[in-house]
């Protein structure tokens, strides 16, 4: 449902920012005692290799950091509540600005802490009194080596404030520059955009998907050159940072900063690589209930499955979503519950309210939902999915002290999707209607194939660019799209035309110029998926180690996190346990067709 004004919102949908500050008045106090305590950080320059200066700076610095903490959160939902409203986005641009101000007031910190020596540093991780700033202080010791002298530190940072322009002019480029002639739909002319692209590929008609997917290509292909320019210097400039830090390639760089051991991605391409006839099959399956003579790259998207939506209004759809959940037992659910009854979500869509779903965590008060609620089957998984981060963040917050509550990104999706895979294989095991299952069937199927196989195609590619120009080699357009079409041939196999167009389709991956991300959806799923399975097959210590799992926040490295829940990345084995279940559905699907 939407509003045209948030004032007619009933209250019970809307977030209670109260929880935070009772009143912008509040807000207001605490950001100028916050105006007033971060400057005093400054003060401790020079001084943080005596042990009781460096303790008392880490305590006042997670004092000032909690105030700025709720200070954004405040002021950032606030504003995405009404983009509109001059007052909150006055507020909202007032914090970002101390946020700058803060991380400028403190940017002494790093390198003062790397000149600290190593046994020095070793001993105060290791003291009682540090016990909260340990993960913090071994971070440091791990990257000492590639710390370099201050005046190399300055003229590197002068470097990437225009090498990271690549991703900036990238975004320029396709969100402005790049001009979609408009095509044809039903006797209407369509003017294409990335939105109305993604529309058009689930039309029923293969002659409007086969226009819009000709037309939509058309625009990057005329552009080519300058893509081409645009990546290949991102890449280079990758390359060029992981060398002058001392890593042996840039891949290397991205993974220690994440601290995520080069084996997991290498054992991500492998296993892929040893899993591709699930998906082949399925493509062929796609192209027998498609019905169409050859099954094209844009005739994957279109719903195989029509009118099988399950769609319901906002409080049918958290019942299903505490039913999915049932089997992390009624403690999980009690909290699920009271993120429901206690207003931690705003539902409703309205004109001038942010677009898209997220969950923001806040120290000391609870998580929030944003969410603009729909009734579609999407919608139903989106608020198991934020619901999965606000538990997550929940878990976190309530087992780690304030310096260790945020967990890596490479842990970020793994709670969220859980609670999708978890929804889904309620709703398979109570379903009646065969149509909706196989509707479900072919969701599970889609899901793993765009999230894992894709993503891990799109890293794979990465890897392939950024060795290219370590070796030595330029990256041209023809060199570019030869890599990549033969990794499309690869994943998607022969059941599928690869058609000439979708060699370019590097060419418009936003994700690509923050190189070695993409990977991380693919293992986010692997991990979850695993996690899911164990739960419905084990039950208790399955949940036992789950949430143990939730409660790490940054208290460990990401890999060792996942190992507590049962999934060691380093190993073949989750992979397997990911292409059985993909395997499974597939059977089932293909019995009840």
């Amino acid at each position: 449902m939407s509003y045209s004004k948030r004032s007619d919102i009933p209250e019970q949908y809307k977030w209670n920012l109260g929880d935070i500050y009772p009143t912008p008045d509040d807000w207001e106090k605490e950001f100028a005692q916050f105006n007033a305590e971060y400057p005093r950080l400054a003060q401790y320059k020079g001084k943080l290799s005596d042990r009781n200066t460096l303790l008392e700076f880490l305590r006042l610095t997670d004092s000032v950091e909690l105030m700025l903490d709720r200070l954004f959160g405040y002021a950032h939902m606030d504003y995405d509540s009404d983009l509109q409203d001059s007052s909150k986005q006055a507020r909202y641009s007032r914090i970002y600005g101390a946020y700058v101000a803060y991380n400028e007031a403190t940017s002494f910190v790093s390198a003062e802490l790397s000149a600290i020596p190593d046994d020095k540093l070793r001993q105060f991780a290791a003291d009682a009194d540090f016990a909260d700033y340990d993960v913090a202080l071994n971070n440091v010791l791990r990257g000492k080596a590639h710390i370099l002298s201050e005046k190399e530190e300055r003229l590197l940072a002068g470097v990437g404030g225009f090498s990271g322009q690549f991703h900036e002019v990238f975004n320029r480029l396709d969100s402005g520059d790049i001009k979609f002639d408009s095509i044809t739909v039903d006797g209407q002319k369509v003017q294409l955009g990335h939105g109305t692209y993604s529309t058009l590929l689930q039309n029923k008609d293969q002659k409007v998907r086969k226009k819009a997917f000709q037309t939509y290509y058309k625009a990057y292909i005329d552009k080519i050159n300058t893509l081409t320019g645009l990546y290949e210097g991102s890449v280079k400039a990758d390359c060029f940072s992981a060398k002058a830090r001392n890593f042996p390639s840039a891949m290397d760089a991205a993974l220690f900063y994440e601290d995520v051991d080069r084996s997991v991605y290498n054992n991500l391409i492998k296993c892929m690589h040893a899993n591709f006839k699930p998906l082949h099959r399925y493509i062929a399956l796609r192209k027998k209930l498609l019905g169409v003579k050859t099954l094209n790259m844009y005739d994957l998207y279109v719903p195989i499955f029509a009118d099988a939506d399950i769609s319901c209004e906002y409080e049918e759809a958290c019942q299903l979503v505490l039913k999915g959940l049932a089997p992390l037992g009624e403690d999980y659910l009690q909290v699920v519950r009271k993120a429901f009854a206690e207003r931690w979500i705003d539902v409703h869509e309205t004109p001038t309210k942010r677009s898209g779903a997220y969950s923001s965590g806040v120290s000391g008060v609870h998580p929030y939902m944003l969410l603009n609620y729909q009734k579609t089957t999407h919608d139903i998984f989106t608020i198991a999915h934020e619901m999965g981060h606000s538990m997550h963040t929940y878990y976190s917050c309530q087992a780690q002290p304030f310096s260790k509550e945020g967990y890596k990104i490479f842990v970020a999706e793994v709670a969220s999707t859980c609670n999708e895979v978890l929804l889904l294989k309620y709703l398979l095991s109570t379903e009646q209607d065969v149509n909706v299952k196989k509707y479900l069937l072919q969701y599970y199927l889609d899901m793993l194939r765009t999230t894992m196989y894709r993503q891990a195609m799109f890293a794979e590619f990465e890897q392939i660019s950024h060795s290219l120009v370590e070796q030595g080699q330029p990256l041209t357009a023809e060199v570019l799209c030869a890599q990549y079409l033969k990794l499309n041939k690869m994943y998607y196999g022969r059941s599928v035309r690869h058609n000439p167009e979708i060699q370019y389709e590097w060419a418009r991956v936003p994700h690509f110029y923050r190189a070695f991300y993409v990977y991380k959806y693919a293992t986010g799923i692997i991990s979850a998926v695993c996690i899911a399975e164990r739960i419905l097959s084990e039950g208790a210590p399955a949940v036992a180690d789950y949430k143990k799992f939730l409660s790490l926040g940054g208290s460990m490295d990401p890999v060792s996190e996942l190992k507590v829940a049962g999934v060691d990345l380093t190993s073949k084995h989750p992979f397997e346990v990911v292409a059985k279940s993909f395997e499974d559905t597939l059977q089932q699907l293909e019995q009840l067709v």
